[in-house]
């Protein structure tokens, strides 16, 4: 590495720990100002996602839909497309395939695997229908993938009130009770008990499906075109890349992750004891689509800032005894997102006036 390249790798390096380092001072600051000392409730937040026992596994239960959804993000993104119904695609997900678990005949192994792929479908259909009327009628993704949030919520909701499609039979359970039958024990997916800790198989399938989009996404044809036509849709139409193709094959993975997020919630038992209820996204969807954004579309960067977002969300459930509330953590993982998105507007700006100055030098 030449002397050049390792100054500007110190530079970035130094923006990065600078920008976090601020984040985490105004958070300081700011439980100061509700009363509360910042080294309590840093400790309080690394014993609820770390340190006290059992607790990384609950973190990284959280994290493997985080990840699923973060993946479909930046996939979309590569695309050039802005999806932030992310939360909707989810939930609408996660309803179809509870539906199809508590309905679905065969032995378990197979119909916990259709179970996630119908989830994966049904996000993909409703960020699908983002898609059509993007390229039919040139309505903004941004627009509809949003809305489409709400109208899935209601989806879900009439959903839970119907004893033919989701909510639970009157027996066992209150009559104001708004919940679905509890997933059969032999479809759900299988966790694994490791140093007192307990977290679903999902994980490792997360993990996988990150190395297969970073190595389709960087190494493959189609990963170079869907890339192209992120960066320059007109040049990539020159080019021979179907921006209806490409761009709805971007949309329909963006959502079907969100989908199969929604699916491994479900069946992992992490979120809702293997019950649907109303809520149950808990925001997971727009979390992940946050960790994509701060990722900058790098898939392997997923991981360790859906950990840390999953880390906040189990930590806080130890704030309590701070006498702090536990929306402080919202506040810190808002700081570190702007903190991490900082940098790279710097060196853009950067970048942009070193481009202008050699122009103007050269007329």
């Amino acid at each position: 590495m030449t002397y050049s390249k390792a100054r500007e790798a110190g530079v970035v390096a130094g923006l990065y720990l600078s920008s976090v380092a601020v984040a985490l001072i105004v958070s300081a600051a700011l439980v100061a100002i509700t009363g509360g000392s910042w080294r309590e409730v840093f400790s309080a937040l690394l014993d609820g996602s770390v340190r006290a026992p059992g607790r990384w596994g609950d973190t990284l239960g959280v994290a493997a839909p985080l990840i699923f959804v973060g993946l479909g993000t930046v996939i979309g993104g590569r695309a050039g497309l802005i999806n932030i119904g992310q939360e909707g695609q989810l939930t609408f997900g996660a309803a179809v395939a509870m539906y199809a678990g508590l309905n679905l005949f065969g032995p378990g192994p197979f119909a916990l695997v259709a179970m996630l792929l119908i989830g994966l479908a049904a996000g993909a259909f409703w960020a699908g229908i983002a898609g059509v009327l993007l390229y039919w009628r040139r309505v903004p993704e941004v627009l509809t993938t949003l809305l489409l949030v709400t109208v899935g919520a209601q989806v879900v909701g009439f959903a839970l009130q119907r004893q033919w499609l989701l909510l639970a039979p009157i027996e066992g359970r209150s009559s104001r009770n708004i919940v679905s039958e509890q997933l059969d024990p032999s479809r759900r997916i299988g966790r694994i008990e490791l140093f007192g800790n307990e977290f679903p198989i999902s994980v490792f399938f997360a993990l996988a499906f990150v190395v297969v989009v970073a190595v389709v996404l960087g190494r493959t044809t189609w990963g170079f075109k869907l890339r192209m036509l992120g960066r320059n849709a007109r040049t990539a139409q020159r080019a021979g890349v179907s921006e209806w193709r490409y761009g709805m094959a971007g949309l329909l993975l963006s959502g079907g992750f969100a989908g199969l997020a929604g699916s491994v919630m479900v069946a992992g038992g992490d979120f809702g004891n293997f019950r649907l209820v109303p809520g149950f996204a808990v925001n997971i969807g727009f979390d992940g689509l946050l960790v994509a954004l701060v990722a900058r579309q790098r898939p392997l960067l997923v991981v360790p800032l859906a950990l840390a977002f999953a880390g906040l969300r189990t930590g806080s459930g130890f704030l309590a005894a701070t006498g702090v509330e536990r929306e402080i953590t919202q506040i810190v993982q808002s700081l570190l997102v702007l903190a991490l998105l900082v940098p790279p507007a710097i060196l853009f700006i950067r970048e942009r006036r070193r481009a202008l100055a050699a122009m103007t030098a050269r007329t």
